[in-house]
């Protein structure tokens, strides 16, 4: 997910995580240990944007909870972290430190709704949220429509 900046017009979710280790998850802004991961997963090294330095880890038992945003026209056909062009078509989405690719579970609380995604690029890096879905990703779960929806996402292998 590179560095995105404001996303004009784009809707938020909140979203929660589910998994046994809430309390105890690092934040992402710390230095930690990493479960070692499968071959063909990169976590790259740390990185900052505005000033925040940002330690990818990957953790099995992930979870997290928070505002999600989606992504789209500005950003399609742009390179994305893991080096494929961005298509806000596809079931796709930006988190700041899981492996990349990796595969998360969105559900969206208000509905019901729940979809994989996949995860190929960094972000997002604007107020508090904690995932940038790509446009279809928003759509699916409905919440391209609705900015405040509470959802829940965790880790998928």
């Amino acid at each position: 997910m590179a560095a995105l900046g404001l996303l004009g017009g784009c809707a938020e979710t909140e979203l929660a995580s589910h998994g046994a280790k809430v309390a105890t998850r690092p934040t992402g802004t710390t230095p930690h240990d990493s479960v070692s991961l499968p071959d063909g997963y990169k976590l790259g090294g740390p990185y900052a944007i505005d000033g925040v330095t940002y330690y990818p880890y990957h953790d099995p038992a992930f979870v997290e909870q928070g505002i999600a945003s989606w992504y789209g026209p500005e950003f399609d056909g742009r390179k994305t972290a893991s080096g494929e062009a961005f298509d806000m078509n596809a079931i796709t989405a930006a988190h700041k430190t899981l492996p990349l690719p990796s595969t998360v579970r969105v559900t969206n609380l208000d509905n019901g709704r729940s979809l994989l995604v996949r995860v190929n690029d960094r972000g997002p890096f604007v107020g508090g949220r904690v995932i940038d879905l790509s446009r279809r990703s928003a759509q699916l779960l409905r919440s391209e429509e609705h900015p405040l929806n509470s959802s829940h996402m965790s880790e998928s292998r």
